[in-house]
């Protein structure tokens, strides 16, 4: 049985450019509570990735402003749906798609974020 105090973390699919922010500092830029971070994980409302014994999030999950992009949970949330797994969705967010233009991580952030999340509905892979 998992523990209460475990919480969902990817296995690193990530290419080594991506940043990772620890999580107590995703709590702080946050302004809450590691835990809460931690329910977040757990709810899919982010994903974290364990990259040489910590965990972390991906500087891109978040605003300019510090936020969790808007666009992101609802993101996760359609693919998980479509059954992908957390790996599986870093893996196509991180990649290159030249009819977006760049990546589907960048698009998010700007005017192309709901082509975004109708192309993963659609079919991401």
């Amino acid at each position: 049985m998992v523990g209460v105090s475990a919480f969902p973390c990817s296995e690193d699919v990530l290419p080594d450019s991506v940043t990772l922010i620890p999580l107590p500092d995703v709590a702080e830029q946050l302004g809450m509570v590691v835990t809460r971070v931690h329910q977040m994980l757990r709810d899919h409302q982010i994903i974290a990735v364990r990259r040489n014994g910590v965990a972390g999030v991906p500087k891109e999950f978040f605003d300019s402003d510090g936020a969790v992009a808007k666009h992101l949970t609802g993101l996760i949330t359609v693919m998980r749906d479509s059954k992908y797994t957390d790996e599986e969705i870093l893996e196509w967010v991180y990649k290159d798609d030249e009819t977006l233009p760049g990546r589907p991580i960048d698009a998010i952030h700007g005017p192309l974020a709901r082509e975004v999340l109708r192309r993963a509905a659609a079919d991401p892979f």
